[in-house]
Protein backbone atom coordinates (compact mmCIF):
# COMPACT_ATOMS: atom_id res chain seq x y z
CA UNK A 1 0.00 0.00 0.00
CA UNK A 2 3.16 2.35 0.13
CA UNK A 3 3.55 2.72 -3.41
CA UNK A 4 -0.34 3.33 -4.11
CA UNK A 5 -0.59 7.49 -4.96
CA UNK A 6 -2.65 9.43 -2.65
CA UNK A 7 -5.06 10.89 -4.82
CA UNK A 8 -7.93 12.06 -2.20
CA UNK A 9 -5.81 13.09 0.54
CA UNK A 10 -2.21 12.51 1.68
CA UNK A 11 -1.72 9.57 4.17
CA UNK A 12 1.32 9.31 6.18
CA UNK A 13 3.44 6.41 7.80
CA UNK A 14 5.38 5.38 10.25
CA UNK A 15 6.42 3.20 12.96
CA UNK A 16 4.93 2.98 16.02
CA UNK A 17 4.97 -0.21 18.54
CA UNK A 18 6.67 -2.38 15.93
CA UNK A 19 4.38 -1.86 12.84
CA UNK A 20 3.00 0.73 10.38
CA UNK A 21 0.87 3.66 11.40
CA UNK A 22 -1.08 5.61 8.55
CA UNK A 23 -3.28 8.69 9.18
CA UNK A 24 -5.21 10.33 6.13
CA UNK A 25 -5.38 13.87 6.31
CA UNK A 26 -8.51 15.86 5.79
CA UNK A 27 -8.99 16.77 2.01
CA UNK A 28 -10.57 19.95 2.85
CA UNK A 29 -7.54 20.57 5.23
CA UNK A 30 -4.86 19.41 2.46
CA UNK A 31 -6.27 22.08 0.54
CA UNK A 32 -6.00 25.05 2.44
CA UNK A 33 -2.66 23.29 3.11
CA UNK A 34 -1.82 23.16 -0.41
CA UNK A 35 -3.50 26.83 -1.30
CA UNK A 36 -1.01 27.67 1.52
CA UNK A 37 2.54 26.35 0.36
CA UNK A 38 1.84 28.15 -3.21
CA UNK A 39 2.16 31.40 -1.40
CA UNK A 40 4.76 30.30 0.72
CA UNK A 41 6.79 28.91 -2.68
CA UNK A 42 5.73 32.34 -4.00
CA UNK A 43 6.93 35.02 -1.75
CA UNK A 44 8.68 32.49 0.90
CA UNK A 45 9.14 34.07 4.55
CA UNK A 46 11.88 31.97 6.08
CA UNK A 47 13.44 32.46 9.45
CA UNK A 48 17.25 31.54 9.28
CA UNK A 49 19.62 30.37 12.50
CA UNK A 50 23.02 30.75 10.97
CA UNK A 51 25.99 29.23 13.48
CA UNK A 52 29.26 29.81 12.75
CA UNK A 53 32.28 27.91 14.74
CA UNK A 54 35.77 26.70 14.88
CA UNK A 55 36.16 22.57 14.04
CA UNK A 56 38.32 22.60 17.46
CA UNK A 57 38.68 23.81 20.66
CA UNK A 58 41.98 24.59 22.85
CA UNK A 59 41.46 23.34 26.30
CA UNK A 60 41.57 25.17 29.40
CA UNK A 61 43.92 24.18 32.19
CA UNK A 62 43.13 24.78 35.74
CA UNK A 63 42.11 28.52 36.58
CA UNK A 64 43.40 30.02 33.38
CA UNK A 65 40.16 29.89 30.67
CA UNK A 66 41.42 29.43 27.26
CA UNK A 67 38.28 31.04 25.33
CA UNK A 68 37.28 29.53 21.86
CA UNK A 69 38.97 31.61 19.35
CA UNK A 70 37.05 32.75 17.19
CA UNK A 71 34.01 32.82 18.87
CA UNK A 72 30.82 30.99 17.56
CA UNK A 73 28.42 33.04 16.14
CA UNK A 74 25.08 33.15 15.31
CA UNK A 75 23.27 34.97 12.51
CA UNK A 76 19.44 35.76 12.16
CA UNK A 77 18.67 36.44 8.21
CA UNK A 78 15.55 36.32 6.50
CA UNK A 79 12.03 38.17 6.03
CA UNK A 80 10.23 35.79 8.30
CA UNK A 81 11.34 37.12 11.21
CA UNK A 82 9.98 40.67 10.45
CA UNK A 83 6.48 39.07 9.87
CA UNK A 84 6.73 37.48 13.15
CA UNK A 85 7.36 40.89 14.90
CA UNK A 86 4.38 42.55 12.68
CA UNK A 87 2.52 39.18 14.24
CA UNK A 88 3.47 40.20 17.76
CA UNK A 89 2.59 43.52 17.21
CA UNK A 90 -0.89 42.44 16.09
CA UNK A 91 -1.35 40.98 19.88
CA UNK A 92 0.25 44.10 21.42
CA UNK A 93 3.92 43.06 22.43
CA UNK A 94 5.12 45.78 21.06
CA UNK A 95 8.99 46.06 20.47
CA UNK A 96 9.92 44.67 23.44
CA UNK A 97 7.76 41.38 23.02
CA UNK A 98 9.36 40.58 19.97
CA UNK A 99 13.27 41.19 20.57
CA UNK A 100 15.07 37.33 20.76
CA UNK A 101 17.62 36.85 23.37
CA UNK A 102 19.88 33.47 23.48
CA UNK A 103 22.14 31.43 25.38
CA UNK A 104 24.69 29.59 24.40
CA UNK A 105 26.44 26.87 25.97
CA UNK A 106 28.04 23.29 25.70
CA UNK A 107 26.13 20.12 25.34
CA UNK A 108 27.48 18.63 28.43
CA UNK A 109 25.76 21.62 30.56
CA UNK A 110 22.43 21.47 32.67
CA UNK A 111 19.50 23.51 31.53
CA UNK A 112 20.61 26.38 34.18
CA UNK A 113 21.06 29.74 32.38
CA UNK A 114 23.64 30.37 34.40
CA UNK A 115 25.65 28.31 33.22
CA UNK A 116 25.35 29.35 29.80
CA UNK A 117 26.46 32.45 28.08
CA UNK A 118 23.78 35.17 27.13
CA UNK A 119 23.80 36.20 23.86
CA UNK A 120 22.50 39.92 22.44
CA UNK A 121 21.07 40.46 18.82
CA UNK A 122 22.22 43.46 16.82
CA UNK A 123 20.41 44.39 13.65
CA UNK A 124 23.15 44.77 11.14
CA UNK A 125 23.39 47.24 8.17
CA UNK A 126 22.44 44.58 6.06
CA UNK A 127 19.40 43.66 8.48
CA UNK A 128 20.96 40.46 10.03
CA UNK A 129 20.86 39.90 14.01
CA UNK A 130 24.28 39.29 14.97
CA UNK A 131 25.74 37.97 18.30
CA UNK A 132 28.50 36.43 19.59
CA UNK A 133 29.41 34.22 22.76
CA UNK A 134 33.22 35.63 23.52
CA UNK A 135 33.40 33.62 27.19
CA UNK A 136 32.68 30.08 26.00
CA UNK A 137 35.32 27.25 26.60
CA UNK A 138 35.54 23.65 27.83
CA UNK A 139 37.61 22.98 31.02
CA UNK A 140 40.53 20.12 31.60
CA UNK A 141 37.91 18.59 34.27
CA UNK A 142 36.08 17.84 30.74
CA UNK A 143 37.59 14.40 29.16
CA UNK A 144 35.64 14.01 26.20
CA UNK A 145 37.37 14.29 22.92
CA UNK A 146 34.24 16.43 20.99
CA UNK A 147 31.06 18.15 21.62
CA UNK A 148 28.76 20.18 20.62
CA UNK A 149 27.68 23.55 21.09
CA UNK A 150 23.84 24.55 22.17
CA UNK A 151 22.08 27.51 21.39
CA UNK A 152 18.88 28.07 22.56
CA UNK A 153 16.74 31.21 21.25
CA UNK A 154 13.65 32.94 23.17
CA UNK A 155 11.52 36.26 22.63
CA UNK A 156 12.05 38.78 25.20
CA UNK A 157 8.29 37.75 25.83
CA UNK A 158 9.63 34.53 27.32
CA UNK A 159 8.13 32.54 24.02
CA UNK A 160 10.51 29.97 23.09
CA UNK A 161 11.58 29.81 19.45
CA UNK A 162 14.34 26.51 19.30
CA UNK A 163 16.78 24.75 20.26
CA UNK A 164 19.75 24.61 17.78
CA UNK A 165 23.07 22.90 17.50
CA UNK A 166 26.79 23.20 16.22
CA UNK A 167 28.64 20.59 14.17
CA UNK A 168 31.04 18.33 16.07
CA UNK A 169 34.13 20.09 17.75
CA UNK A 170 37.27 18.34 18.17
CA UNK A 171 38.80 19.32 21.65
CA UNK A 172 42.98 19.46 21.41
CA UNK A 173 45.30 20.14 24.12
CA UNK A 174 47.50 22.58 22.47
CA UNK A 175 48.26 22.87 18.51
CA UNK A 176 50.84 20.38 16.95
CA UNK A 177 54.03 21.15 16.90
CA UNK A 178 55.55 18.44 14.83
CA UNK A 179 55.04 17.45 11.23
CA UNK A 180 51.81 16.49 10.41
CA UNK A 181 51.10 13.32 8.61
CA UNK A 182 48.64 13.06 6.07
CA UNK A 183 47.94 9.10 7.44
CA UNK A 184 46.32 11.16 10.47
CA UNK A 185 44.52 13.89 8.63
CA UNK A 186 42.15 14.66 11.87
CA UNK A 187 44.26 17.98 12.40
CA UNK A 188 45.02 18.36 8.25
CA UNK A 189 43.33 21.78 6.26
CA UNK A 190 42.21 20.45 2.70
CA UNK A 191 41.44 22.23 -0.55
CA UNK A 192 37.88 23.49 -0.40
CA UNK A 193 37.65 23.88 3.34
CA UNK A 194 36.78 26.63 5.21
CA UNK A 195 39.17 28.63 7.56
CA UNK A 196 39.49 31.46 9.89
CA UNK A 197 43.03 33.52 10.34
CA UNK A 198 43.69 35.77 13.20
CA UNK A 199 46.26 37.77 14.69
CA UNK A 200 47.26 38.56 18.01
CA UNK A 201 50.01 41.43 18.49
CA UNK A 202 52.34 40.00 21.27
CA UNK A 203 49.78 37.45 21.96
CA UNK A 204 47.64 39.20 23.94
CA UNK A 205 44.21 37.89 23.63
CA UNK A 206 42.72 41.90 23.62
CA UNK A 207 44.93 42.39 20.76
CA UNK A 208 43.00 39.72 18.57
CA UNK A 209 41.83 40.85 15.12
CA UNK A 210 40.06 38.89 12.71
CA UNK A 211 39.97 38.65 8.65
CA UNK A 212 36.73 39.14 7.50
CA UNK A 213 35.05 41.64 4.35
CA UNK A 214 33.04 44.74 4.90
CA UNK A 215 31.52 46.88 2.64
CA UNK A 216 33.63 45.14 -0.22
CA UNK A 217 37.09 45.26 1.24
CA UNK A 218 39.43 42.96 3.21
CA UNK A 219 39.53 44.16 6.70
CA UNK A 220 40.66 43.57 9.88
CA UNK A 221 38.01 43.41 12.91
CA UNK A 222 37.96 43.01 16.62
CA UNK A 223 34.21 41.81 16.68
CA UNK A 224 33.17 40.03 13.84
CA UNK A 225 35.08 37.39 11.64
CA UNK A 226 34.54 36.00 8.49
CA UNK A 227 34.89 32.29 7.27
CA UNK A 228 37.23 32.01 4.03
CA UNK A 229 37.41 28.58 1.65
CA UNK A 230 40.82 27.61 0.97
CA UNK A 231 41.55 26.33 -2.24
CA UNK A 232 44.68 24.83 -3.54
CA UNK A 233 45.53 26.50 -6.77
CA UNK A 234 47.11 25.10 -10.50
CA UNK A 235 50.62 26.87 -9.90
CA UNK A 236 50.84 25.77 -13.57
CA UNK A 237 48.14 28.00 -14.90
CA UNK A 238 47.69 31.78 -15.52
CA UNK A 239 46.61 33.67 -12.83
CA UNK A 240 43.47 34.63 -14.49
CA UNK A 241 42.71 31.31 -14.80
CA UNK A 242 42.01 29.74 -11.35
CA UNK A 243 41.57 26.33 -11.93
CA UNK A 244 41.10 24.30 -8.40
CA UNK A 245 43.07 20.93 -6.90
CA UNK A 246 41.98 18.73 -4.47
CA UNK A 247 43.92 17.46 -1.77
CA UNK A 248 45.56 19.03 1.35
CA UNK A 249 47.01 22.34 1.87
CA UNK A 250 51.02 22.02 2.41
CA UNK A 251 53.09 24.91 3.20
CA UNK A 252 54.90 26.67 -0.17
CA UNK A 253 51.56 25.90 -1.91
CA UNK A 254 49.82 28.57 -3.97
CA UNK A 255 46.24 29.07 -2.82
CA UNK A 256 43.10 31.11 -2.80
CA UNK A 257 41.17 32.72 -0.33
CA UNK A 258 37.51 33.00 -0.91
CA UNK A 259 35.15 35.00 1.49
CA UNK A 260 31.83 32.33 1.90
CA UNK A 261 29.50 35.26 2.84
CA UNK A 262 30.75 37.54 -0.28
CA UNK A 263 32.88 35.73 -2.53
CA UNK A 264 34.97 38.66 -2.66
CA UNK A 265 38.75 37.11 -2.98
CA UNK A 266 42.22 37.85 -2.49
CA UNK A 267 44.95 37.49 -5.34
CA UNK A 268 47.16 34.20 -5.44
CA UNK A 269 49.04 33.72 -2.47
CA UNK A 270 51.68 31.58 -1.15
CA UNK A 271 51.45 29.98 2.26
CA UNK A 272 54.70 29.94 4.44
CA UNK A 273 55.06 28.58 7.58
CA UNK A 274 56.24 31.09 10.29
CA UNK A 275 58.80 30.30 13.37
CA UNK A 276 59.60 32.73 15.93
CA UNK A 277 58.63 35.51 13.13
CA UNK A 278 59.98 34.43 10.26
CA UNK A 279 58.40 33.06 7.17
CA UNK A 280 60.10 29.28 6.24
CA UNK A 281 60.51 29.14 2.24
CA UNK A 282 61.63 25.88 2.48
CA UNK A 283 59.06 23.72 4.61
CA UNK A 284 57.01 21.56 2.78
CA UNK A 285 54.74 20.06 5.14
CA UNK A 286 50.96 20.17 5.47
CA UNK A 287 49.57 22.88 7.55
CA UNK A 288 47.72 22.28 10.94
CA UNK A 289 45.13 23.81 12.91
CA UNK A 290 46.22 26.48 14.97
CA UNK A 291 49.23 27.40 13.04
CA UNK A 292 50.74 30.14 12.52
CA UNK A 293 51.67 31.04 9.04
CA UNK A 294 51.74 33.92 6.56
CA UNK A 295 50.51 34.45 3.18
CA UNK A 296 52.86 35.65 0.30
CA UNK A 297 51.44 37.66 -2.71
CA UNK A 298 52.31 35.53 -6.17
CA UNK A 299 54.91 37.20 -8.29
CA UNK A 300 55.96 39.68 -5.39
CA UNK A 301 59.28 40.74 -4.44
CA UNK A 302 58.50 39.64 -0.96
CA UNK A 303 55.02 40.99 -0.46
CA UNK A 304 52.95 39.57 2.55
CA UNK A 305 49.45 40.17 3.75
CA UNK A 306 49.59 42.24 6.67
CA UNK A 307 46.87 44.19 9.05
CA UNK A 308 47.87 48.08 10.34
CA UNK A 309 44.66 48.58 13.04
CA UNK A 310 41.71 47.63 11.08
CA UNK A 311 43.28 47.69 7.72
CA UNK A 312 44.50 45.06 5.49
CA UNK A 313 47.91 46.40 4.04
CA UNK A 314 51.17 45.01 2.07
CA UNK A 315 53.74 44.38 4.10
CA UNK A 316 57.33 43.88 2.65
CA UNK A 317 59.33 41.51 4.97
CA UNK A 318 63.42 41.59 4.94
CA UNK A 319 65.74 39.18 3.92
CA UNK A 320 67.63 36.98 6.49
CA UNK A 321 71.57 37.69 5.52
CA UNK A 322 72.42 34.09 7.14
CA UNK A 323 69.76 32.20 6.42
CA UNK A 324 68.24 32.16 2.22
CA UNK A 325 65.59 30.13 3.50
CA UNK A 326 63.80 32.79 5.97
CA UNK A 327 62.35 36.26 5.75
CA UNK A 328 61.76 38.32 8.77
CA UNK A 329 58.06 39.37 9.18
CA UNK A 330 56.50 41.52 11.02
CA UNK A 331 54.03 40.81 14.11
CA UNK A 332 50.86 42.36 11.61
CA UNK A 333 51.85 39.67 8.80
CA UNK A 334 51.66 36.53 11.29
CA UNK A 335 48.71 34.84 11.34
CA UNK A 336 46.74 31.68 13.09
CA UNK A 337 44.77 29.64 10.75
CA UNK A 338 41.79 27.19 11.76
CA UNK A 339 39.50 25.35 10.51
CA UNK A 340 35.99 26.23 10.42
CA UNK A 341 32.08 24.90 10.26
CA UNK A 342 29.13 26.56 9.28
CA UNK A 343 25.81 25.48 10.13
CA UNK A 344 22.23 26.51 9.04
CA UNK A 345 18.81 26.03 9.80
CA UNK A 346 15.65 27.60 7.89
CA UNK A 347 11.87 27.41 8.92
CA UNK A 348 8.77 29.49 8.38
CA UNK A 349 6.10 29.49 10.46
CA UNK A 350 3.73 32.16 7.85
CA UNK A 351 1.05 29.34 7.70
CA UNK A 352 -0.27 28.98 11.21
CA UNK A 353 0.43 31.00 14.94
CA UNK A 354 3.30 28.02 15.74
CA UNK A 355 3.29 28.28 19.87
CA UNK A 356 5.85 24.93 20.47
CA UNK A 357 9.26 25.80 19.81
CA UNK A 358 10.43 24.97 15.99
CA UNK A 359 12.52 22.10 16.94
CA UNK A 360 14.02 20.00 16.14
CA UNK A 361 14.24 21.66 12.81
CA UNK A 362 15.31 18.61 10.10
CA UNK A 363 18.17 19.06 7.64
CA UNK A 364 18.23 17.08 4.19
CA UNK A 365 22.08 16.12 3.37
CA UNK A 366 21.23 13.40 0.82
CA UNK A 367 18.93 12.12 -1.09
CA UNK A 368 18.53 8.43 -2.67
CA UNK A 369 16.25 7.59 -5.57
CA UNK A 370 15.26 4.18 -6.21
CA UNK A 371 12.70 2.66 -8.25
CA UNK A 372 10.56 4.42 -11.52
CA UNK A 373 7.50 5.27 -12.50
CA UNK A 374 4.50 4.07 -10.37
CA UNK A 375 6.92 2.53 -7.66
CA UNK A 376 9.43 5.42 -7.92
CA UNK A 377 10.63 5.81 -4.04
CA UNK A 378 12.57 8.75 -2.50
CA UNK A 379 14.72 8.26 0.43
CA UNK A 380 16.02 11.44 1.98
CA UNK A 381 18.57 11.31 4.44
CA UNK A 382 20.00 13.57 6.91
CA UNK A 383 19.52 14.52 10.95
CA UNK A 384 16.36 15.53 12.98
CA UNK A 385 14.15 13.62 11.66
CA UNK A 386 10.49 12.41 13.22
CA UNK A 387 7.51 10.83 12.49
CA UNK A 388 5.59 14.26 12.64
CA UNK A 389 7.20 15.17 9.31
CA UNK A 390 5.88 15.02 5.43
CA UNK A 391 7.77 15.53 2.22
CA UNK A 392 6.79 18.05 0.09
CA UNK A 393 7.27 18.37 -3.78
CA UNK A 394 6.72 21.64 -4.20
CA UNK A 395 3.16 22.43 -3.91
CA UNK A 396 2.33 18.37 -4.22
CA UNK A 397 2.41 16.04 -0.78
CA UNK A 398 4.20 12.94 -1.05
CA UNK A 399 2.98 9.58 1.07
CA UNK A 400 5.56 9.71 3.84
CA UNK A 401 7.07 6.95 5.95
CA UNK A 402 9.42 7.93 8.94
CA UNK A 403 12.37 5.34 9.29
CA UNK A 404 14.53 6.65 11.64
CA UNK A 405 16.41 10.28 12.81
CA UNK A 406 18.29 9.82 9.80
CA UNK A 407 15.32 8.63 7.12
CA UNK A 408 12.33 9.20 5.82
CA UNK A 409 10.95 7.22 2.57
CA UNK A 410 8.47 8.89 0.29
CA UNK A 411 6.41 7.83 -3.22
CA UNK A 412 7.39 10.52 -5.73
CA UNK A 413 4.51 11.94 -6.90
CA UNK A 414 2.94 11.57 -10.72
CA UNK A 415 3.94 14.66 -12.36
CA UNK A 416 0.32 15.07 -13.45
CA UNK A 417 -0.08 16.19 -9.48
CA UNK A 418 1.29 19.19 -10.37
CA UNK A 419 -1.68 20.10 -12.84
CA UNK A 420 -3.33 19.37 -16.10
CA UNK A 421 -1.02 21.67 -17.94
CA UNK A 422 1.32 18.96 -17.74
CA UNK A 423 0.31 17.53 -20.78
CA UNK A 424 1.30 20.79 -22.56
CA UNK A 425 5.44 20.65 -20.70
CA UNK A 426 7.76 20.41 -23.38
CA UNK A 427 10.99 20.69 -20.95
CA UNK A 428 11.44 19.63 -17.66
CA UNK A 429 9.94 20.38 -14.28
CA UNK A 430 12.09 21.04 -11.52
CA UNK A 431 10.06 21.54 -7.97
CA UNK A 432 11.54 22.52 -4.45
CA UNK A 433 11.74 19.92 -1.56
CA UNK A 434 10.12 20.73 1.63
CA UNK A 435 9.78 19.28 4.77
CA UNK A 436 6.04 20.73 6.50
CA UNK A 437 5.43 19.21 10.40
CA UNK A 438 1.56 18.63 11.08
CA UNK A 439 1.02 21.83 12.20
CA UNK A 440 2.27 23.30 8.91
CA UNK A 441 5.97 25.05 10.13
CA UNK A 442 7.76 24.57 6.76
CA UNK A 443 11.21 23.63 6.68
CA UNK A 444 12.93 24.39 3.46
CA UNK A 445 15.62 22.94 2.21
CA UNK A 446 18.25 23.58 -0.81
CA UNK A 447 17.29 20.40 -2.93
CA UNK A 448 15.42 20.56 -5.49
CA UNK A 449 13.48 17.48 -7.92
CA UNK A 450 13.24 17.41 -11.95
CA UNK A 451 11.15 15.35 -13.71
CA UNK A 452 12.38 14.87 -17.43
CA UNK A 453 10.80 14.47 -20.65
CA UNK A 454 12.45 11.71 -22.91
CA UNK A 455 13.55 14.16 -26.09
CA UNK A 456 14.12 10.98 -28.27
CA UNK A 457 10.60 10.45 -28.13
CA UNK A 458 9.68 13.26 -30.13
CA UNK A 459 10.37 12.27 -33.56
CA UNK A 460 12.73 14.15 -35.72
CA UNK A 461 13.05 17.09 -32.82
CA UNK A 462 15.15 17.47 -29.68
CA UNK A 463 12.45 20.23 -28.98
CA UNK A 464 9.29 20.71 -29.77
CA UNK A 465 8.43 24.01 -31.27
CA UNK A 466 5.32 23.63 -32.72
CA UNK A 467 2.47 21.00 -31.41
CA UNK A 468 1.66 18.86 -34.53
CA UNK A 469 -1.37 17.31 -35.44
CA UNK A 470 -1.34 14.57 -33.93
CA UNK A 471 -0.31 15.73 -30.18
CA UNK A 472 -2.42 14.12 -28.46
CA UNK A 473 -0.70 10.68 -29.60
CA UNK A 474 3.02 12.55 -29.04
CA UNK A 475 2.12 14.17 -25.93
CA UNK A 476 1.16 10.73 -24.48
CA UNK A 477 4.19 9.12 -25.10
CA UNK A 478 6.03 12.10 -23.27
CA UNK A 479 3.89 11.65 -20.46
CA UNK A 480 4.82 7.84 -19.98
CA UNK A 481 8.49 8.95 -20.39
CA UNK A 482 7.92 11.23 -17.68
CA UNK A 483 6.28 8.92 -15.49
CA UNK A 484 8.98 6.10 -16.06
CA UNK A 485 12.74 6.86 -14.59
CA UNK A 486 13.75 10.18 -15.66
CA UNK A 487 13.84 11.85 -12.22
CA UNK A 488 17.21 14.24 -11.66
CA UNK A 489 17.79 15.12 -7.75
CA UNK A 490 19.93 18.43 -7.21
CA UNK A 491 21.32 20.33 -4.62
CA UNK A 492 21.29 24.29 -5.16
CA UNK A 493 24.75 25.60 -3.64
Amino acid sequence: PARRRARQGARCWCYRAGGLLSCRSNPYQSNLLRDGVRRYLQLPADQTVLILHAKVAQKSYGNEKRFFCPPPCVYLSGPGWKLKQEQMKGRDLGEAGFRVCGYMGLDSMGSSLMETQKLSFEEQPDAKGFGCAKALYISDTDKRKHFRLVLKLFFSNGQEIGTFHSKLIKVISKPSQKKQSLKNTDLCISSGSKVSLFNRLRSQTISTRYLSVEGGAFIASARQWAAFTLHLADERCARSEFPLREGYIRYGSVVRLVCTATGITLPPLIIRKVTKQYAMLDVDEPISQLHKCAFQFQGTDRMYLCLSTEKVIQFQASPCPKEANRELLNDGSCWTIIGTEMVEYTFSESLACIREPVSPVPLIAALQLTGGGDVAMLEVQGEYFHAHLKVWFGDVEAETMYRSPKSLVCVVPDVSAFGSDWRWLRYPITVPLLLIRDDGLIYSSSFTFTYTPEQSFIPGQQVLSDIPQDSDKLLDSIHQEFTRTNFHLFMQS
